[in-house]
């Protein structure tokens, strides 16, 4: 009996907790994760915050602090100074698709409008790949739309 009330206790965690139930935004997701501490700070200095905490949805292609750690040495903390905020506003709009997009929902050589303005590409020859940038983890559920893991940054066109 111990054992069937165990099983039903686990089963019931698993449907509040499994990988379909949510209860955070795209933000409290992020900063809940840990490999995006330097994209929160990011979406902070750049005013983003309530932004992405609204109704969505949003598909937003995620750095991890590794891909920020990859850009040229000073890059970051000089995006993060406030006389950068419209460029530090303009690439981390260059991250975020309008709509919930899931890594079913894409196609080789499709081309997704950012809110930036600009588009990226989607490549699935070789494993899923946003412009140059891998997608390490697709579909992180968030009650506002989904993230997918990069592990690169994204830089608008020029």
């Amino acid at each position: 009996m111990k054992m069937k009330k165990l099983l039903a206790a686990a089963a019931l965690s698993a449907s509040l907790f499994g990988t379909n139930a949510y209860a955070a935004d795209i933000v409290d997701t992020a900063m809940s994760n840990g490999s995006f501490n330097t994209l929160v700070a990011a979406v902070k200095a750049a005013g983003l915050v309530e932004t992405l905490k609204g109704a969505g949805p949003f598909t937003v292609f995620a750095p991890t602090d590794e891909a920020f750690a990859a850009l040229p040495a000073g890059t970051v903390d000089d995006l993060l100074k406030p006389e950068n905020k419209d460029k530090l506003v303009e690439i981390l709009t260059y991250h975020v698709v309008a709509g919930k997009v899931m890594s079913g929902d894409l196609k080789d050589g499709m081309k997704a409008a950012t809110v930036e303005g600009a588009e990226v590409t989607i490549d699935l020859d070789n494993g899923a790949m946003v412009n140059d940038a891998k997608v390490v983890t697709a579909d992180v559920a968030a009650d506002n739309g989904v993230i997918h893991v990069i592990d690169k940054v994204l830089m608008p066109p020029m």
